[in-house]
């Protein structure tokens, strides 16, 4: 009875094995099991790749958030302007500007080649320090000249920067600094000298209002008159000042690897005709991104449209030097959240992995052995006939 059942209970083998005597092994079958071994070990590794590698889910709605502000994070060199002649300015649609800023901001003197030197520091507000003049001196000359920009008689001008403030006020172009008497022993006249002598890296960081605006890279100092926002870039003209610049890096908030955070990354702007103003449109869309320890993130990609054009001395209209990036938040908001993947979705695929190189191995053998025969049947019956 039990032998029976034992051979009724053979018959449902789906794998009948053949006598060892009737299998024949070849050198084709050995070089198939060996690839075939071989690819399996590569996709059984992908797969292991892409099961310990998170799923990520993308939403999009819109941005309602409120509250945070907008970090800009740069790393831009200028390698032909010095960094006493660079200012940062931002401002924003609602009216709030920032002239010259210098907070979170380094900057580090490079020479012409790009080597540093000097380690990079940090902008200080700039103080204005007594004049350094020995005391007989001073009680000679209790009032300096202006050298005709004064407005009235009793108007003074005892440092360098009274000088240019008045220059500046009536909109004069400024003399050769060395012809001025408050300008002999001044630090400006060096640093007017290594103006276009030097280069600079500026970066840092700047958090601004999360709103549109705009934020721009440009020599000279930084103004506004008549709600015009201008650049002084006296003793020197506009067309002098080479705004070539490579941007290492720049974002809006945390690098994400599977979002386009840092689209500008390794860009350069190459002036090729003197002074060009350089501009950059980009349209920020808001990110949020949930990691699987359910960090949240929060950041913001951007897409960037880039324009340049030559500065003419002639046409004022026509802008300014330097490197300017404009910028505007879209009203949607993009949420990647990582999951974990399936175990019973990565041993599906293991098994189909297998199953499928062993079938498709087994058929292209079969295949090959059977027209290996064929053709070494008709070598012997040609010999024979």
């Amino acid at each position: 009875m039990d032998s029976q059942f034992i051979h009724k209970f053979k018959q449902f083998d789906a794998y009948a094995k053949t006598l060892e005597d009737f299998r024949v092994k070849t050198a084709t079958g050995a070089f198939i099991t060996i690839t075939g071994a071989v690819i399996m070990v590569l996709l059984i590794l992908s797969e292991m790749h892409t099961y310990l590698s998170p799923n990520i889910s993308e939403e999009l709605f819109v941005d309602t958030s409120r509250g945070h502000k907008l970090r800009i994070n740069f790393d831009i060199i200028v390698p032909r302007i010095s960094c006493d002649y660079l200012v940062l300015d931002a401002m924003d649609s609602s009216g709030e500007q920032h002239l010259q800023m210098d907070h979170n901001i380094h900057k580090r003197r490079l020479d012409l080649n790009g080597t540093p030197i000097e380690e990079p520091k940090k902008e200080e507000f700039p103080v204005l320090s007594p004049v350094k003049q020995n005391t007989t001196k001073t009680a000679k000359i209790t009032c300096g000249s202006c050298f005709g920009a004064a407005f009235n008689e009793t108007q003074c001008c005892n440092t360098c920067d009274d000088v240019k403030e008045a220059y500046r006020l009536r909109r004069w172009a400024l003399p050769d600094l060395s012809t001025i008497e408050q300008c002999k022993d001044d630090e400006s006249l060096d640093r007017t000298n290594l103006a276009l002598k030097e280069g600079c890296q500026i970066y840092g960081y700047m958090e601004v209002n999360r709103v549109g605006g705009s934020f721009h890279i440009a020599p000279g100092k930084s103004f506004t008159i008549n709600h015009v926002h201008v650049h002084d870039v006296q003793p020197f003209s506009s067309s002098v000042f080479n705004t070539t610049h490579i941007i290492k890096h720049l974002s809006f908030g945390t690098d994400i690897e599977s979002g386009n955070t840092a689209p500008l990354d390794g860009v350069i702007g190459q002036a090729n005709e003197g002074a060009v103003m350089f501009q950059y449109y980009l349209k920020i869309v808001p990110t949020v991104y949930v990691r699987l320890d359910n960090t949240v993130l929060h950041t913001n990609q951007f897409s960037v449209t880039r324009h340049q054009k030559s500065v003419s001395n002639v046409n004022t209209e026509s802008g300014m030097p330097g490197a300017f990036f404009s910028y505007e938040l879209s009203p949607l908001m993009v949420k990647y959240t990582e999951k974990g993947r399936s175990i019973g979705h990565f041993a599906t695929n293991i098994c189909a992995i297998v199953g499928g190189v062993f079938t498709v191995a087994g058929i292209f053998d079969t295949l090959l052995y059977h027209s290996l025969n064929a053709f070494h049947n008709k070598i012997v019956l040609g010999k024979a006939g």
